[in-house]
């Protein structure tokens, strides 16, 4: 019996490790789609070839475009494993939505940043649905805050310790069901009625089958020199593959 429990005990370990290790490394021979566009504040196109280059390290098969009509190419959204969007405000058509929505309710990963994914196509509540949050405001602009780490056994945020900021920091309207990784408290410095609040910058949620993976940070391209930015994008890139 004692013999047993040490047998479960490993293979637990074992699967623990593995699976933290698959977060850091397999992306290899998978199919990604980098989508840019829309506000040309947020430098879509940089953020785009950084992504893609680090996707093409590490094996990846990656296609990118700066439209949304590839949404249209139900061709190639069938063999996608994972979409990364940049696209910030902008529109999308009925027939680009409802071609996004159900790649990933049938199991594609969606994944993005900032207002690349959290402040895309504002009257598209369809879309708003699926990523599970909806940027509203970034009082101060540009400020110094604290990135909380809610979950450090989580693949995406393990071993990473609370850290600061300087950037927008994302006053977000959320899904309840989310799970959230990692929060920020605001002052209420620049807007006293909201002192205290909480609100989300990582998470991760279910779309049908698909995983989506969002972070509020990548203002600008330098933020993922952060090395706790970097790392939580790319493990979550990783984990919405599917």
């Amino acid at each position: 019996m004692k013999k047993f429990k040490h047998f479960i005990c490993l293979v637990i370990l074992t699967t623990s490790f593995s699976h933290a290790q698959v977060l850091d490394n397999d992306l290899e021979d998978k199919n990604i789609l980098v989508v840019y566009g829309g506000w040309e504040g947020h430098k879509p196109k940089l953020f785009a070839e950084k992504i893609a280059s680090w996707l093409k390290e590490k094996k990846a098969n990656v296609y990118v475009s700066d439209t949304t009509a590839i949404y249209t190419d139900t061709k190639l959204l069938k063999k996608l494993d994972l979409i990364i969007q940049h696209v910030t405000m902008s529109e999308i058509s009925e027939n680009q939505i409802n071609n996004l929505t159900k790649t990933i309710k049938n199991g594609t990963g969606l994944a993005g940043c900032h207002g690349g994914l959290g402040d895309s196509f504002r009257d598209n509540v369809d879309f708003q649905y699926m990523v599970g949050g909806q940027f509203v405001k970034h009082p101060g602009n540009k400020i110094n805050y604290t990135v909380n780490i809610n979950s450090k056994k989580d693949p995406i945020t393990k071993d990473i310790d609370d850290f600061n900021m300087t950037s927008e920091q994302y006053y977000m309207h959320v899904d309840p069901a989310l799970e959230i990784l990692a929060t920020t408290k605001f002052s209420g410095k620049h807007d006293a009625w909201i002192k205290g609040v909480v609100v989300p910058v990582v998470w991760k949620k279910y779309y049908g089958k698909g995983r989506v993976f969002y972070n509020s940070i990548g203002h600008s391209i330098e933020n993922f020199d952060i090395p706790e930015v970097w790392k939580i994008t790319t493990r979550g890139l990783v984990w919405a593959c599917k």
